[in-house]
Protein backbone atom coordinates (compact mmCIF):
# COMPACT_ATOMS: atom_id res chain seq x y z
CA UNK A 1 0.00 0.00 0.00
CA UNK A 2 1.11 3.24 -0.78
CA UNK A 3 1.70 6.29 1.37
CA UNK A 4 -1.81 7.89 2.30
CA UNK A 5 -2.76 10.96 -0.21
CA UNK A 6 -1.81 13.15 3.02
CA UNK A 7 1.50 12.27 3.03
CA UNK A 8 2.73 13.49 -0.28
CA UNK A 9 3.19 17.39 0.29
CA UNK A 10 5.17 16.60 3.68
CA UNK A 11 7.31 14.19 1.66
CA UNK A 12 8.29 16.92 -0.79
CA UNK A 13 8.96 19.11 2.15
CA UNK A 14 11.24 16.71 3.67
CA UNK A 15 12.99 15.88 0.69
CA UNK A 16 13.75 19.91 0.13
CA UNK A 17 16.10 19.24 3.57
CA UNK A 18 17.48 15.85 3.24
CA UNK A 19 18.38 16.88 -0.75
CA UNK A 20 18.42 19.84 -2.15
CA UNK A 21 18.86 19.74 -5.88
CA UNK A 22 19.96 23.08 -6.62
CA UNK A 23 23.61 22.96 -7.22
CA UNK A 24 23.69 26.52 -5.52
CA UNK A 25 21.91 25.63 -2.21
CA UNK A 26 24.57 25.27 0.57
CA UNK A 27 23.94 25.51 4.32
CA UNK A 28 27.45 26.81 5.24
CA UNK A 29 30.12 27.45 2.64
CA UNK A 30 32.95 26.18 5.11
CA UNK A 31 35.25 23.81 3.49
CA UNK A 32 34.95 21.69 6.67
CA UNK A 33 32.55 18.56 6.39
CA UNK A 34 32.31 17.84 9.89
CA UNK A 35 31.06 21.91 10.14
CA UNK A 36 28.44 21.61 7.74
CA UNK A 37 26.86 18.84 9.10
CA UNK A 38 26.26 19.77 12.36
CA UNK A 39 24.36 22.86 10.82
CA UNK A 40 22.35 20.94 8.71
CA UNK A 41 21.00 17.99 11.43
CA UNK A 42 19.62 19.92 13.96
CA UNK A 43 17.12 21.10 11.04
CA UNK A 44 16.59 17.74 9.73
CA UNK A 45 16.00 15.86 13.26
CA UNK A 46 13.57 18.19 13.95
CA UNK A 47 11.76 18.28 10.67
CA UNK A 48 12.36 13.91 10.83
CA UNK A 49 10.40 14.15 14.52
CA UNK A 50 7.55 16.15 13.15
CA UNK A 51 7.10 13.90 10.48
CA UNK A 52 6.96 10.58 12.35
CA UNK A 53 4.53 12.57 14.96
CA UNK A 54 2.07 13.28 12.51
CA UNK A 55 2.10 10.63 9.50
CA UNK A 56 3.65 7.62 12.03
CA UNK A 57 1.03 5.34 11.68
CA UNK A 58 0.29 5.43 7.67
CA UNK A 59 1.33 2.33 5.76
CA UNK A 60 4.31 2.64 3.85
CA UNK A 61 3.86 -1.33 2.23
CA UNK A 62 2.65 -4.42 2.42
CA UNK A 63 4.45 -7.45 3.02
CA UNK A 64 3.57 -11.00 1.30
CA UNK A 65 4.50 -14.54 2.43
CA UNK A 66 6.81 -14.67 -0.46
CA UNK A 67 8.84 -11.69 0.57
CA UNK A 68 9.45 -12.85 3.65
CA UNK A 69 10.44 -16.52 2.44
CA UNK A 70 12.39 -14.73 -0.76
CA UNK A 71 15.11 -12.55 1.24
CA UNK A 72 12.93 -9.86 2.17
CA UNK A 73 12.93 -8.72 -1.62
CA UNK A 74 10.82 -5.65 -1.84
CA UNK A 75 9.70 -5.18 1.39
CA UNK A 76 9.94 -1.40 2.96
CA UNK A 77 11.46 -1.44 5.74
CA UNK A 78 14.51 0.79 6.03
CA UNK A 79 15.68 4.29 5.71
CA UNK A 80 18.73 5.25 3.96
CA UNK A 81 19.20 9.18 3.08
CA UNK A 82 22.12 8.72 0.86
CA UNK A 83 20.69 7.08 -2.39
CA UNK A 84 17.99 5.15 -4.20
CA UNK A 85 17.91 2.83 -6.61
CA UNK A 86 15.29 3.11 -9.04
CA UNK A 87 14.41 0.26 -11.03
CA UNK A 88 14.47 1.63 -14.40
CA UNK A 89 16.74 4.61 -13.93
CA UNK A 90 19.38 3.29 -11.67
CA UNK A 91 21.26 4.75 -8.64
CA UNK A 92 20.78 8.60 -7.56
CA UNK A 93 23.32 9.73 -5.27
CA UNK A 94 20.75 12.12 -3.01
CA UNK A 95 19.07 13.02 -5.86
CA UNK A 96 22.05 13.20 -8.68
CA UNK A 97 22.47 10.34 -11.12
CA UNK A 98 25.80 9.03 -12.17
CA UNK A 99 26.23 11.58 -15.43
CA UNK A 100 25.24 14.29 -13.25
CA UNK A 101 27.38 13.49 -10.47
CA UNK A 102 30.50 13.29 -13.38
CA UNK A 103 29.10 16.11 -14.76
CA UNK A 104 29.08 18.31 -11.75
CA UNK A 105 31.12 16.82 -8.77
CA UNK A 106 34.52 18.29 -8.71
CA UNK A 107 37.29 16.32 -10.51
CA UNK A 108 40.80 14.63 -9.42
CA UNK A 109 44.19 15.98 -10.28
CA UNK A 110 46.23 18.52 -8.51
CA UNK A 111 44.33 21.57 -9.76
CA UNK A 112 40.82 19.38 -10.63
CA UNK A 113 41.71 19.22 -14.20
CA UNK A 114 41.24 15.51 -13.99
CA UNK A 115 38.93 13.47 -16.46
CA UNK A 116 36.60 11.94 -13.49
CA UNK A 117 34.80 13.02 -9.87
CA UNK A 118 36.63 12.96 -7.03
CA UNK A 119 35.23 10.37 -4.14
CA UNK A 120 35.88 13.01 -1.85
CA UNK A 121 33.40 14.91 -3.66
CA UNK A 122 30.91 12.49 -3.50
CA UNK A 123 31.54 11.69 0.07
CA UNK A 124 30.65 15.36 0.67
CA UNK A 125 27.32 14.94 -1.25
CA UNK A 126 26.18 11.28 0.48
CA UNK A 127 26.77 13.15 3.78
CA UNK A 128 25.27 16.51 3.21
CA UNK A 129 22.80 16.20 -0.14
CA UNK A 130 24.96 19.37 -1.56
CA UNK A 131 27.73 19.61 -4.46
CA UNK A 132 30.48 20.53 -2.98
CA UNK A 133 33.02 22.97 -4.39
CA UNK A 134 36.21 21.55 -5.66
CA UNK A 135 37.98 23.68 -2.59
CA UNK A 136 35.52 21.17 -0.05
CA UNK A 137 36.29 18.45 -1.78
CA UNK A 138 40.05 18.95 -1.87
CA UNK A 139 39.56 19.93 1.93
CA UNK A 140 38.23 16.22 2.54
CA UNK A 141 41.26 15.07 0.83
CA UNK A 142 43.73 17.06 2.82
CA UNK A 143 41.65 15.74 5.93
CA UNK A 144 42.12 11.77 5.07
CA UNK A 145 45.77 12.17 4.03
CA UNK A 146 46.31 13.63 7.67
CA UNK A 147 44.37 10.70 8.85
CA UNK A 148 45.79 7.90 6.63
CA UNK A 149 48.64 6.46 9.14
CA UNK A 150 47.70 3.07 10.42
CA UNK A 151 48.68 1.97 14.01
CA UNK A 152 51.71 -0.20 14.14
CA UNK A 153 50.19 -3.30 15.68
CA UNK A 154 47.76 -3.46 12.42
CA UNK A 155 50.71 -2.97 10.31
CA UNK A 156 52.50 -6.01 11.87
CA UNK A 157 48.88 -8.01 11.68
CA UNK A 158 48.70 -7.52 8.02
CA UNK A 159 51.96 -9.14 7.75
CA UNK A 160 51.95 -12.18 9.99
CA UNK A 161 49.33 -12.73 8.01
CA UNK A 162 49.70 -16.45 6.15
CA UNK A 163 49.56 -15.63 1.94
CA UNK A 164 46.81 -18.52 1.91
CA UNK A 165 44.41 -16.03 3.64
CA UNK A 166 42.01 -14.43 1.54
CA UNK A 167 42.28 -10.75 1.10
CA UNK A 168 38.69 -9.82 2.01
CA UNK A 169 39.34 -12.04 5.36
CA UNK A 170 42.77 -10.11 5.56
CA UNK A 171 41.15 -6.55 5.02
CA UNK A 172 37.81 -7.47 7.61
CA UNK A 173 40.43 -8.65 10.21
CA UNK A 174 42.22 -5.71 9.57
CA UNK A 175 39.05 -3.18 10.07
CA UNK A 176 37.81 -5.00 13.41
CA UNK A 177 41.29 -4.49 15.02
CA UNK A 178 41.26 -1.08 13.37
CA UNK A 179 38.58 -0.27 16.67
CA UNK A 180 41.25 -0.14 18.72
CA UNK A 181 40.92 3.94 17.59
CA UNK A 182 37.73 4.24 17.76
CA UNK A 183 36.67 7.50 19.32
CA UNK A 184 32.59 6.50 19.23
CA UNK A 185 34.09 3.50 21.38
CA UNK A 186 35.70 5.88 24.24
CA UNK A 187 33.14 8.23 23.89
CA UNK A 188 30.34 5.99 24.46
CA UNK A 189 32.19 4.08 27.45
CA UNK A 190 33.00 7.41 29.08
CA UNK A 191 29.05 8.24 29.01
CA UNK A 192 28.72 10.64 25.84
CA UNK A 193 25.20 12.37 25.22
CA UNK A 194 22.87 10.34 22.85
CA UNK A 195 22.68 13.65 20.97
CA UNK A 196 26.60 13.58 20.09
CA UNK A 197 26.64 10.25 18.84
CA UNK A 198 27.27 10.98 15.39
CA UNK A 199 30.01 13.35 15.99
CA UNK A 200 32.14 10.94 17.07
CA UNK A 201 30.96 8.21 14.22
CA UNK A 202 31.79 11.04 12.00
CA UNK A 203 35.22 11.16 13.65
CA UNK A 204 35.65 7.53 13.10
CA UNK A 205 34.77 7.24 9.55
CA UNK A 206 37.00 10.17 8.33
CA UNK A 207 39.55 7.97 10.14
CA UNK A 208 38.46 4.39 8.75
CA UNK A 209 38.17 5.73 4.86
CA UNK A 210 41.78 7.79 5.41
CA UNK A 211 43.27 4.51 6.50
CA UNK A 212 41.82 1.54 4.01
CA UNK A 213 43.79 2.31 1.12
CA UNK A 214 46.66 1.65 3.19
CA UNK A 215 45.28 -1.39 4.55
CA UNK A 216 43.89 -2.48 0.96
CA UNK A 217 47.57 -1.67 -0.53
CA UNK A 218 49.43 -3.44 2.11
CA UNK A 219 47.05 -6.68 1.75
CA UNK A 220 48.04 -6.47 -2.29
CA UNK A 221 51.87 -6.07 -1.82
CA UNK A 222 51.92 -8.64 0.55
CA UNK A 223 50.41 -10.84 -1.27
CA UNK A 224 51.64 -9.98 -5.51
CA UNK A 225 54.01 -7.79 -5.12
CA UNK A 226 56.52 -9.79 -2.06
CA UNK A 227 55.82 -7.62 0.11
CA UNK A 228 56.98 -4.49 -1.12
CA UNK A 229 56.54 -1.14 0.85
CA UNK A 230 53.57 0.27 -0.39
CA UNK A 231 55.79 3.98 0.35
CA UNK A 232 53.79 7.23 2.56
CA UNK A 233 51.06 9.20 1.90
CA UNK A 234 51.55 12.31 -0.37
CA UNK A 235 49.61 15.06 0.56
CA UNK A 236 49.68 16.51 -2.63
CA UNK A 237 47.77 13.64 -4.22
CA UNK A 238 44.16 12.79 -4.06
CA UNK A 239 42.62 9.81 -2.36
CA UNK A 240 42.42 7.62 -5.50
CA UNK A 241 45.43 8.87 -6.32
CA UNK A 242 47.34 7.58 -3.75
CA UNK A 243 46.14 4.49 -3.56
CA UNK A 244 46.80 3.70 -7.05
CA UNK A 245 50.20 4.80 -6.33
CA UNK A 246 50.42 3.02 -3.04
CA UNK A 247 49.36 -0.48 -5.31
CA UNK A 248 52.27 -0.16 -7.61
CA UNK A 249 50.10 2.11 -10.66
CA UNK A 250 51.68 4.79 -12.19
CA UNK A 251 50.05 4.90 -15.17
CA UNK A 252 47.17 8.38 -15.16
CA UNK A 253 44.98 6.26 -16.60
CA UNK A 254 44.63 3.59 -14.00
CA UNK A 255 44.30 6.44 -11.61
CA UNK A 256 41.07 8.02 -13.96
CA UNK A 257 39.85 4.39 -12.77
CA UNK A 258 40.10 4.17 -9.74
CA UNK A 259 38.37 7.92 -8.95
CA UNK A 260 35.33 6.31 -10.97
CA UNK A 261 35.75 2.94 -9.89
CA UNK A 262 35.27 4.08 -6.26
CA UNK A 263 32.68 6.69 -6.87
CA UNK A 264 30.55 4.50 -8.65
CA UNK A 265 31.03 1.56 -6.47
CA UNK A 266 30.00 3.67 -3.41
CA UNK A 267 27.10 3.62 -2.66
CA UNK A 268 23.58 1.43 -3.85
CA UNK A 269 20.96 2.48 -1.59
CA UNK A 270 20.24 0.54 2.24
CA UNK A 271 19.13 -3.14 1.19
CA UNK A 272 21.84 -4.64 -0.30
CA UNK A 273 24.12 -7.17 1.95
CA UNK A 274 27.10 -4.52 2.62
CA UNK A 275 24.94 -1.56 3.45
CA UNK A 276 22.54 -3.21 5.53
CA UNK A 277 24.73 -5.18 7.31
CA UNK A 278 26.67 -2.27 8.46
CA UNK A 279 23.52 -0.78 9.20
CA UNK A 280 22.12 -3.73 11.73
CA UNK A 281 25.21 -4.19 13.38
CA UNK A 282 25.95 -0.19 13.95
CA UNK A 283 21.98 -0.51 15.08
CA UNK A 284 23.76 -1.98 18.40
CA UNK A 285 26.26 0.64 18.87
CA UNK A 286 29.41 -1.38 17.95
CA UNK A 287 31.24 1.12 16.91
CA UNK A 288 32.02 1.75 12.55
CA UNK A 289 35.05 -0.08 12.79
CA UNK A 290 33.01 -3.40 13.93
CA UNK A 291 29.76 -2.31 11.92
CA UNK A 292 31.98 -1.78 8.53
CA UNK A 293 34.11 -4.56 9.47
CA UNK A 294 30.66 -6.98 9.46
CA UNK A 295 29.09 -5.04 5.94
CA UNK A 296 32.83 -6.54 4.41
CA UNK A 297 32.30 -10.00 5.38
CA UNK A 298 28.76 -9.60 3.52
CA UNK A 299 30.60 -7.90 0.59
CA UNK A 300 33.02 -10.94 0.58
CA UNK A 301 30.14 -13.54 -0.40
CA UNK A 302 29.73 -14.64 -3.87
CA UNK A 303 26.50 -13.01 -4.58
CA UNK A 304 27.76 -9.94 -3.65
CA UNK A 305 31.02 -8.90 -4.45
CA UNK A 306 32.47 -11.39 -6.04
CA UNK A 307 30.24 -11.24 -9.06
CA UNK A 308 32.81 -9.47 -11.20
CA UNK A 309 35.38 -12.17 -10.46
CA UNK A 310 32.72 -14.76 -12.18
CA UNK A 311 31.98 -12.73 -14.97
CA UNK A 312 35.52 -12.93 -16.11
CA UNK A 313 35.58 -16.44 -15.44
CA UNK A 314 32.95 -16.71 -17.56
CA UNK A 315 34.87 -14.55 -20.14
CA UNK A 316 38.06 -16.85 -20.50
CA UNK A 317 35.47 -19.72 -20.82
CA UNK A 318 34.39 -18.40 -23.89
CA UNK A 319 37.75 -17.29 -25.34
CA UNK A 320 39.23 -20.61 -24.31
CA UNK A 321 35.99 -22.69 -25.50
CA UNK A 322 35.27 -21.02 -28.58
CA UNK A 323 38.28 -18.91 -29.63
CA UNK A 324 39.24 -15.00 -29.42
CA UNK A 325 38.14 -14.44 -32.85
CA UNK A 326 34.56 -15.38 -31.62
CA UNK A 327 31.62 -14.17 -33.89
CA UNK A 328 28.12 -13.33 -33.24
CA UNK A 329 26.75 -16.61 -34.05
CA UNK A 330 29.28 -18.31 -32.01
CA UNK A 331 28.80 -16.21 -28.75
CA UNK A 332 24.65 -16.54 -29.32
CA UNK A 333 24.89 -20.80 -29.50
CA UNK A 334 27.55 -20.53 -26.16
CA UNK A 335 25.45 -17.70 -24.38
CA UNK A 336 22.23 -20.44 -25.41
CA UNK A 337 24.30 -23.37 -24.05
CA UNK A 338 25.09 -21.59 -20.65
CA UNK A 339 21.66 -21.20 -20.02
CA UNK A 340 20.26 -24.46 -21.55
CA UNK A 341 22.57 -26.02 -18.78
CA UNK A 342 20.64 -24.35 -15.83
CA UNK A 343 23.75 -21.24 -15.69
CA UNK A 344 23.25 -17.72 -15.50
CA UNK A 345 24.98 -15.53 -17.80
CA UNK A 346 26.89 -13.73 -15.28
CA UNK A 347 26.76 -9.85 -15.10
CA UNK A 348 23.69 -9.83 -16.37
CA UNK A 349 20.76 -9.23 -14.08
CA UNK A 350 20.15 -7.25 -10.47
CA UNK A 351 17.61 -7.35 -7.63
CA UNK A 352 16.08 -4.27 -8.34
CA UNK A 353 17.14 -2.58 -11.48
CA UNK A 354 15.18 -3.29 -14.90
CA UNK A 355 17.54 -1.71 -17.08
CA UNK A 356 20.94 -1.37 -17.82
CA UNK A 357 22.87 -0.65 -14.93
CA UNK A 358 24.20 3.39 -15.10
CA UNK A 359 27.38 1.71 -13.81
CA UNK A 360 27.90 -0.33 -16.71
CA UNK A 361 27.21 2.37 -19.16
CA UNK A 362 29.97 5.30 -17.26
CA UNK A 363 32.76 1.85 -17.61
CA UNK A 364 31.78 1.28 -21.14
CA UNK A 365 32.48 5.15 -21.86
CA UNK A 366 35.62 4.79 -20.33
CA UNK A 367 36.69 1.91 -21.94
CA UNK A 368 35.38 2.96 -25.23
CA UNK A 369 37.23 6.29 -24.87
CA UNK A 370 41.20 4.84 -22.95
CA UNK A 371 40.27 0.49 -24.41
CA UNK A 372 38.71 0.55 -27.87
CA UNK A 373 40.49 -1.82 -29.34
CA UNK A 374 41.20 -4.27 -26.37
CA UNK A 375 39.83 -7.92 -27.37
CA UNK A 376 38.16 -8.64 -23.64
CA UNK A 377 36.82 -5.09 -24.40
CA UNK A 378 35.60 -5.94 -27.41
CA UNK A 379 33.95 -9.51 -26.09
CA UNK A 380 31.79 -7.81 -23.77
CA UNK A 381 30.93 -5.11 -25.92
CA UNK A 382 29.81 -8.28 -28.14
CA UNK A 383 28.07 -10.12 -25.11
CA UNK A 384 26.09 -6.84 -24.58
CA UNK A 385 24.33 -6.85 -27.93
CA UNK A 386 23.28 -10.28 -28.18
CA UNK A 387 22.57 -11.57 -24.59
CA UNK A 388 19.59 -9.00 -23.58
CA UNK A 389 17.70 -10.22 -26.40
CA UNK A 390 18.36 -13.99 -25.57
CA UNK A 391 17.72 -13.43 -21.94
CA UNK A 392 14.18 -11.99 -23.19
CA UNK A 393 13.61 -14.94 -25.86
CA UNK A 394 14.10 -17.16 -22.77
CA UNK A 395 11.54 -15.64 -20.53
CA UNK A 396 13.08 -16.20 -17.42
CA UNK A 397 14.89 -13.44 -16.26
CA UNK A 398 12.51 -10.40 -14.84
CA UNK A 399 16.03 -8.08 -15.94
CA UNK A 400 18.09 -9.02 -18.80
CA UNK A 401 20.57 -6.15 -18.81
CA UNK A 402 24.53 -5.72 -17.39
CA UNK A 403 24.94 -4.98 -14.04
CA UNK A 404 28.52 -2.91 -13.00
CA UNK A 405 29.92 -6.08 -12.52
CA UNK A 406 29.61 -6.90 -16.03
CA UNK A 407 32.57 -4.50 -16.98
CA UNK A 408 34.39 -3.72 -14.09
CA UNK A 409 37.26 -6.77 -14.06
CA UNK A 410 37.74 -6.10 -17.54
CA UNK A 411 38.85 -2.54 -17.20
CA UNK A 412 41.22 -4.17 -14.15
CA UNK A 413 42.49 -6.42 -15.84
CA UNK A 414 43.42 -4.15 -19.15
CA UNK A 415 45.39 -2.24 -16.88
CA UNK A 416 47.94 -5.32 -15.38
CA UNK A 417 45.59 -5.66 -12.21
CA UNK A 418 45.00 -9.42 -13.22
CA UNK A 419 44.57 -10.69 -9.54
CA UNK A 420 40.90 -11.47 -9.45
CA UNK A 421 40.43 -12.43 -5.80
CA UNK A 422 41.56 -8.67 -5.17
CA UNK A 423 38.91 -7.20 -6.80
CA UNK A 424 36.41 -7.72 -3.64
CA UNK A 425 39.03 -5.32 -1.59
CA UNK A 426 38.72 -2.40 -4.17
CA UNK A 427 34.73 -2.62 -3.90
CA UNK A 428 35.12 -2.57 -0.18
CA UNK A 429 36.87 0.36 -0.04
CA UNK A 430 34.45 2.39 -2.18
CA UNK A 431 31.41 0.57 -0.70
CA UNK A 432 33.07 2.87 3.03
CA UNK A 433 31.64 5.52 1.49
CA UNK A 434 28.31 4.81 1.24
CA UNK A 435 28.16 2.56 4.42
CA UNK A 436 29.74 5.01 6.74
CA UNK A 437 28.18 8.48 5.56
CA UNK A 438 24.82 6.32 5.67
CA UNK A 439 26.41 5.72 9.34
CA UNK A 440 26.47 8.99 10.52
CA UNK A 441 23.12 9.40 9.74
CA UNK A 442 21.59 6.56 11.49
CA UNK A 443 23.28 8.49 14.63
CA UNK A 444 22.16 11.52 13.41
CA UNK A 445 18.24 10.65 13.33
CA UNK A 446 18.47 8.33 16.37
CA UNK A 447 17.84 5.20 14.70
CA UNK A 448 17.02 2.73 17.25
CA UNK A 449 18.55 -0.63 17.63
CA UNK A 450 16.93 -2.54 14.63
CA UNK A 451 14.75 -5.71 15.62
CA UNK A 452 12.40 -7.03 13.34
CA UNK A 453 9.65 -9.48 14.25
CA UNK A 454 10.04 -13.10 12.67
CA UNK A 455 7.47 -16.15 12.57
CA UNK A 456 8.05 -19.92 11.82
CA UNK A 457 6.47 -21.65 9.41
CA UNK A 458 3.51 -23.09 11.99
CA UNK A 459 2.32 -20.30 12.78
CA UNK A 460 2.17 -18.62 9.44
CA UNK A 461 0.33 -21.63 8.35
CA UNK A 462 -1.98 -20.90 11.42
CA UNK A 463 -2.55 -16.91 9.98
CA UNK A 464 -2.93 -17.35 6.67
CA UNK A 465 -4.54 -21.13 6.21
CA UNK A 466 -7.64 -20.60 7.70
Amino acid sequence: MAFLRPVTNRVLQLNKVLSPLSVGVRSVSSTNLKDVLANQIPAVQKDVVEFRKEYGSCKVGEVTLDMMYGGMRGIRGLVTETSVLDPEEGIRFRGYSIPECQKLLPRGGKKGDGEQMLPEGLFWLLCTSEIPTQEQANSVTKEWNERAALPNHVITMLNNFPANLHPMSQFSAAITALNSESKFAKAYHDGVKKGSYWEYVYEDSMDMIAKLPTVASIIYRNLYRDGTSVGAIDMDKDWSWNFASMLGYDNPDFTELMRLYLAIHSDHEGGNVSAHTTHLVGSALSDPYLAFAAGMNGLAGPLHGLANQEVLIWLTKVQKEVGKDVTESQLRDFVWNTLKSGQVVPGYGHAVLRKTDPRYTCQREFAQKKLPNDPMFKLVSMIYSVTPDILMEQGKAKNPWPNVDAHSGVLLQYYGMTEMNYYTVLFGVSRALGCLSSLIWDRALGLPLERPKSFDTKGLKKMLCK
